[in-house]
């Protein structure tokens, strides 16, 4: 130990070195540092100690070395022997591993191949459980297009819904899925064009075809079924059913039924000309109601009770409408006839599928009365014909057969006349039998109508004699009025006539005993109508003969006031024409014919009278005041007339010089007659303008 150096300086050293020796080199420099912050010339001390310690250190490793050497040596001898051995083991294993590996490569190969057929194994196993989830919906997908190929359409629907309800759910994270459940809704779109394109072609054969089935009906040979194919409302029904649309469906389908029962309804133009316009008209209408009826009894709630009673009450409006318009048209009886037989079997095939025909029996009664109005057309040009061709002679019969031809047309009773020889002559003309037959066949045709009317035979023998009375007192009546006013019927002919109106007359019960043999009525028992109109026969060829004489006799008065070759007239021809007039007026009001209404003859003179009224009174202020009046005291005067007449006056007083000595009232009379001319002249001329 140096001397200056105390004892604890050194064991600092020594505390130093140890630290240094037992410390992790990275910490050393704390330690190191503290040598430096020691006293003075520290660092050299303690570096000489460093010294000293390093050699004690180096002669401990020596010695350490010097004690372990020879066995060093030995060990490095042995190593050298084992040397050897390592070489050749070396050799040995690296033969064996080479001898290893080329064995080893086909138990690699077989390992993997069984590796891979185990996958496959697997993969197999895992797709056939797979498959075995998605065959029933492929299966169901398989059969849902059978089907729809099939036009199987009801039962596809219950496919699908299986599907979407059972079978996808439980497959559905496959694609494949995904796309069936995609295509479903766009299957059911399909059907449903499907079914309705079905629908509509079904609505369009029964509108076509709605005559012929409505033909077949009214013939009652086939029900409806048999005629028509129902399927395609069914099919369609079912399917807006199963998707909900139900409703849909029900509002499209009466919607189309009543656009086609507006078309059925209305009638073509020409539909009265022919007996097979009307036939086609109620067999279309036939034909729709008896579909309409099957679809009520068949569906549930397609067709209810209050729709076709709602359209049925409709129709029967329309129906009933387009009869009044078209039957107006029609002149033939024959025509009107079938038209009552068509309406008949049409309201007996209706009212047998439930349709109430209450309207159409009633409407019957007014085609009645149109049948009736064209016989009674059709009588009067047939007794025209008889009268044009009558020589209106005394019938000659030569003997017994010609006398049996006749009574065997006509009842004719002549107890005084059958005891006279043949041969001999019957009173009235050839016209008188053949009117009878005519009447009588006039009746059978009336009668052809009451058949199948459902009226009871009462009612029936009134309808017959109501129509021979307007054929006895219209169309008889006025073919005779019109006869006496024929240009060749002279006093010889009239007397003829009457005399033929009088057997005419005397047969009208026989008349009544045919109608109610026709129609087993018993007068005795029943209210029966009376026939009446023959016995106004004579009374009415006597009126008319008489008030044509008067009126001819009024025109031949009047014409010869207004004549053109009369130029002048004065007052006083007119006072001597009045009193002429008077005397027809009081022959008219001596009632030379009776039957006339109180003043009826008169009225043949009525409007001659009110000319010369307004000229004897010389009433010119009413006259112009009150024209065109309803309540004019001259109403039936003409202003050109009384122009004419007036003008002839004027005239006449311009030559006239009785008035010279009156100068002023001559002037002031000439001055009213220009006054009263200019008026008349506007008057006449506003009537030429408005006409």
């Amino acid at each position: 130990m140096a001397e200056g150096e105390s004892l604890e300086s050194v064991t600092e050293h020594e505390r130093i070195l140890q630290e240094i020796e037992s410390t992790d080199t990275a910490c050393v420099g704390p330690t190191l540092r503290s040598v430096y912050d020691d006293q003075p010339n520290a660092h050299q001390r303690f570096m000489e100690k460093l010294d000293t310690r390093i050699r004690n250190h180096d002669r401990e490793i020596e010695k350490m070395c010097n004690f372990h050497h020879q066995g060093f040596v030995d060990a490095i001898n042995e190593l050298l022997k084992v040397r050897a051995d390592a070489e050749k083991l070396k050799v040995q294993v690296t033969d064996t591993n080479r001898r290893f590996q080329e064995a080893g490569k086909e138990v690699i190969a077989k390992t993997e191949e069984t590796i891979r057929c185990r996958t496959q194994q697997r993969n197999i196993a895992t797709v056939v459980d797979k498959l075995q989830m998605c065959l029933p919906a492929l299966e169901m997908y398989s059969k849902l297009k059978e089907q729809m190929s099939g036009k199987r359409y009801y039962s596809a629907l219950k496919t699908m819904e299986q599907l979407e309800h059972v079978y996808l759910p439980k497959v559905s994270q496959y694609r494949f899925c995904q796309i069936m459940a995609e295509n479903l809704p766009k299957l059911r779109e399909e059907i449903k064009e499907i079914s309705m394109s079905g629908l509509k072609d079904f609505l369009e054969s029964i509108r076509k075809h709605s005559d012929k089935i409505g033909e077949t009906a009214m013939k009652q040979v086939l029900s409806v079924q048999d005629l028509v194919d129902f399927t395609p409302v069914y099919r369609c029904l079912h399917i807006y059913t199963v998707l909900g649309d139900k409703e849909v469906f029900e509002n499209y389908y009466r919607k189309q039924r009543r656009k086609q029962a507006r078309l059925v309804l209305q009638p073509q133009a020409n539909m009265h000309e022919t007996v097979e316009g009307y036939r086609k008209y109620f067999s279309q209408i036939v034909g729709f109601f008896v579909v309409e009826d099957h679809i009520l009894h068949v569906t549930q709630g397609l067709v209810t009770g209050s729709y076709t009673t709602e359209l049925w009450t409709m129709a029967q409006s329309k129906i009933i409408a387009a009869l009044r318009t078209h039957s107006s048209y029609c002149t033939d009886p024959d025509l009107v006839l079938e038209l009552k037989n068509l309406i008949v079997v049409f309201a007996d095939t209706l009212q047998g599928y439930g349709f109430p025909v209450n309207r159409l029996f009633d409407l019957l009664y007014e085609v009645r009365d149109k049948y009736n109005e064209t016989l009674l057309k059709k009588w009067a040009g047939l007794f025209r014909d008889i009268f044009e061709a009558d020589n209106y002679s005394p019938i000659p019969v030569a003997n017994e057969e010609e006398y049996m031809a006749v009574i065997s047309k006509f009842p004719f009773q002549d107890p005084e006349g059958d005891k006279v020889s043949f041969p001999k002559k019957l009173p009235m003309s050839q016209s008188v039998p053949q009117i009878y037959m005519q009447v009588k066949e006039f009746i059978y045709a009336s009668l052809k109508f009451s058949e199948s009317l459902h009226r009871s035979s009462t009612e029936i023998d009134d309808l017959l004699r109501k129509s021979t009375n307007l054929l006895l007192t219209r169309t008889l009546s006025s073919g005779l009025q019109n006869l006496i006013k024929k240009p060749h019927i002279g006093l010889t002919e009239l007397v003829q006539i009457i005399i033929n109106t009088t057997h005419l007359e005397q047969a009208c019960k026989y008349l009544e005993d045919f109608i109610t043999n026709i129609t087993n009525v018993s007068p005795e028992t029943v209210h029966t109508t009376r026939l009446y109109g023959l016995s106004t026969f004579k009374g009415k060829v006597a009126q008319t003969a008489c008030m044509s004489a008067c009126k001819h006799l009024s025109t031949s008065l009047t014409q010869m006031l207004l004549d053109s070759e009369l130029k002048q007239i004065s007052m006083g021809a007119i006072q001597q024409f009045n009193l002429d007039v008077i005397q027809c007026e009081l022959f008219a009001s001596s009632d030379p014919v009776p039957g006339f209404q109180e003043d009826t003859l008169q009225l043949a003179f009525i409007d001659l009278r009110q000319l010369l009224d307004l000229f004897m009174i010389w009433d010119w202020s009413t006259y112009l005041a009150d024209y065109g009046q309803p309540n004019s005291k001259y109403l039936r005067v003409n202003p050109s007339t009384a122009l004419i007449l007036l003008e002839k006056m004027k005239d006449m007083n311009k030559k006239n010089n009785i008035f010279a000595q009156f100068r002023k009232n001559d002037r002031d009379r000439q001055k009213l007659i220009d006054t009263v001319v200019k008026q008349l002249r506007s008057l006449v001329n506003g009537m030429s303008q408005h006409s």
